[in-house]
């Protein structure tokens, strides 16, 4: 007879990083199947632009590299509550390989906190408006600009394209694109995958 069992656990990434793995073991008790679980939250001013992109690309990461986890997106402001993405980021996004069509808005609220372990913002304005609201100084640590955060030393700022044309949305793409990979690697090689 062959064992049978599940044991979940949780370990420390980094001070402000969580990340839940799970260890399933089923039929013989030599065969992992390792799973790993992050809760991402990418924040911006609207949730329509920056935010909208960085949720699909760090979700095509996700889905790339097997890692199990949730990725949303939200605003500091309720203005754009409900639309879908700016057309330009859904554009970029699909011309990449991504579908963010599907995305709907919303604001940031107080109980992201406690459903997400890690919480990205993409500028000062945004980090100041979300780094404030925290409750304690554990949901604080939390709050991590995104470009730095990814260890790019280019620019504090993904800077926001919804003024100018479609090379500000490709501009910003290419920036969280290679950030999300950068943040996937940095979570990989501290877990020893």
């Amino acid at each position: 007879m062959y064992l049978k069992f599940k044991r979940e656990f949780r370990c420390t990434i980094s001070n402000s990083l969580r990340t839940e793995m799970r260890w399933v073991m089923y039929g013989s008790p030599f065969s992992f199947n390792r799973k790993w679980l992050m809760k991402i939250l990418m924040v911006c001013l609207g949730n329509i632009c920056r935010s909208p992109i960085a949720e699909g690309v760090m979700l095509e990461k996700f889905r790339k590299h097997s890692i199990e986890g949730k990725v949303d997106s939200a605003g500091v402001i309720s203005f754009h509550a409900g639309e879908q993405p700016d057309r330009r980021a859904i554009e970029i996004s699909l011309e990449n390989g991504i579908d963010i069509s599907g995305q709907k808005a919303r604001q940031f609220r107080l109980s992201d906190f406690h459903d997400f372990d890690l919480i990205l913002t993409m500028d000062n304005s945004v980090h100041r408006e979300i780094a404030g609201m925290a409750g304690n100084e554990s949901d604080r640590q939390k709050v991590k600009l995104f470009l730095p955060f990814a260890g790019m030393q280019q620019s504090e700022n993904v800077p926001d394209p919804y003024y100018g044309g479609k090379e500000g949305f490709q501009l910003v793409f290419s920036m969280i694109d290679e950030g999300c990979d950068r943040i996937i690697q940095k979570v990989q090689n501290r877990d020893g995958r």
